[in-house]
């Protein structure tokens, strides 16, 4: 057969993901902070993306998303520059301007001061009178700085305060020193002897256990700073492990002491501080922000809406693109404009899609956990993510993406929504299935209601939740329970009897 080139026309459909399109599932997944980073990221690159806002400068919730920019208002008269519009514009006293120069009045003159005085609305003095020193706002004593005041009065003898900073400087946030003391000898050049000397001297600084090099050295450090560190307290100290195993009988007998005392010893350990350099940690916990808000309807239904505190509002600045387009000298300025003009188009839409799919998958979420809402976590169901994608029309993918840091607040708390997707346990003969989150709850309250001659094993909680009709294998509850920070039941059945004899 003889081989001839042909041309063919030939119609085929296929996804193309375009860089809008890549934005747009992008944007689905990002958590309300990173949104708020990439939106301000797109306002620097683009001139035609904006920020809508009230009077109030707060994002405008109301306004309507096919809403654009208002242009600018036409130029005015120069503005008065007088001491009355500075401290508006700047929300300033000159004693925050200059809060250490008390010259400030005679060199700008009684009458100019007293009008900005009067134009800020403070009631304080130039020359010290109403001082309010609440609103004095310092900055935080960092660890460092704590330490550094200690050393400086500990020290004379400049090579062991040198040293003792090398120390300070080699804690972790914890407090703990996680640097060999060879390894600091060596790097400063002296005897690891004169180390160790400086180091014992730092062991005594505020915050007791401060510089430990492990936990038992820490609430060592603590003990005898209260006096309490004698032969028994030692011993336990040694003994750490076993505490973790609540092997009361084997302290006991290595402490020298009876049961009871060995519990007054536990009480005062549980009443350290294991990580003394915390109380100087200048970080701050993250506020979860809830993305969608779901509260009773009159009706006795839910109603669920989109937190408007989490709701970007982004314009298109319509006015200036036409009046810099209409100024554009070639056509490279043009597509520039005309590219920045779809860009921004395209990041509004894609946000407003974005809000409306968030709402579509958390009503569906509310509509199938009506239960959870009503009656707690016992009646949380089993969920998956593909038949919240069948009922609304969506793919898995999708709802995956929107599921992903976002937050529901209801008036049980706020649960990220992936909370609400749990993996189903099958029911014990022709029950109904469990959710993997109510067979938790389950366990954990059987365990809190044990008695301490009678601690429920693995085997006997299987059986207990088969009696309620929850089919479960041992190694499933032994790993629930593991996930929940809760010992076995040799450990429990050790700690019960122990608080039994003392009560």
């Amino acid at each position: 057969m003889g081989l001839s080139a042909r041309l063919q026309l030939r119609q085929s459909q296929s996804l193309v993901m375009t860089p809008q399109l890549m934005q747009s599932i992008r944007l689905l997944q990002l958590s309300h902070a990173e949104l708020e980073a990439f939106i301000d990221q797109e306002i620097e690159r683009n001139p035609l993306v904006e920020r809508g806002e009230d009077a109030s400068g707060a994002a405008a919730g109301d306004t309507p998303d096919g809403a654009d920019a208002e242009p600018p208002p036409e130029s005015g008269p120069e503005p008065e520059w007088t001491a009355a519009s500075i401290s508006d514009r700047l929300d300033a006293s000159l004693e925050n301007v200059f809060p250490d120069d008390p010259g400030v009045r005679e060199r700008i003159g009684p009458d100019l001061a007293a009008q900005w005085k009067s134009a800020h609305g403070g009631s304080g003095t130039f020359d010290g009178d109403g001082f309010d020193l609440e609103e004095v706002v310092s900055a935080p004593v960092t660890l460092n700085d704590h330490l550094r005041e200690q050393i400086a009065f500990a020290f004379t003898d400049p090579v062991k305060r040198a040293v003792a900073a090398e120390l300070a400087g080699s804690l972790d946030e914890s407090g703990y020193l996680r640097t060999e003391l060879p390894e600091i000898a060596a790097r400063l050049g002296i005897e690891e002897e004169t180390v160790a000397e400086t180091l014992s001297t730092c062991q005594g600084f505020d915050p007791p256990g401060i510089f430990a090099r492990d936990l038992a050295e820490c609430l060592a450090l603590q003990l005898h700073a209260r006096d309490r560190l004698d032969p028994a307290m030692a011993a336990l100290l040694r003994n750490l492990e076993l505490l973790a195993r609540r092997d009361f009988q084997a302290l006991s007998r290595l402490c020298g002491v009876g049961q009871e005392d060995l519990l007054d010893m536990l009480a005062e350990i549980r009443a350290l501080d294991p990580k003394p350099g915390m109380a100087f940690a200048g970080g701050t916990a993250d506020v979860v922000v809830p993305d969608v808000l779901v509260r009773p309807a009159p009706d006795g239904s839910w109603q669920v809406e989109l937190n408007p505190d989490t709701l970007p509002r982004v314009l298109v600045d319509n006015a200036y693109y036409a009046q810099v387009s209409s100024a554009a000298k070639d056509g490279a300025e043009k597509d520039f404009l005309a590219e920045c003009l779809q860009n921004a188009t395209w990041l509004k839409r894609s946000l407003d899609q974005r809000a409306k799919t968030i709402l579509k998958v958390a009503s569906e979420i509310v509509r199938q956990q009506d239960a959870f809402l009503v009656h707690g976590v016992r009646h949380l169901r089993p969920l998956n993510m593909k038949s919240i994608a069948e009922a609304i029309g969506m793919h898995e993918s999708t709802v995956s993406r929107v599921s992903a840091n976002k937050y529901m607040l209801t008036p049980r708390g706020v649960f990220e929504l992936r909370y609400f997707f749990t993996p189903a346990i099958a029911g014990a003969g022709s029950a109904e299935a469990h959710s993997s989150e109510a067979v938790r709850d389950r366990i954990r309250q059987l365990i809190e209601q044990e008695e301490p001659a009678d601690v429920l094993s693995d085997d006997s909680i299987v059986d207990k939740l088969r009696e309620n009709g929850v089919d479960i294998a041992r190694r499933t509850v032994a790993k629930y329970r593991e996930g929940m920070n809760i010992p076995s039941s040799v450990e429990r059945r050790r700690e019960k009897r122990a608080l039994a004899a003392l009560g």
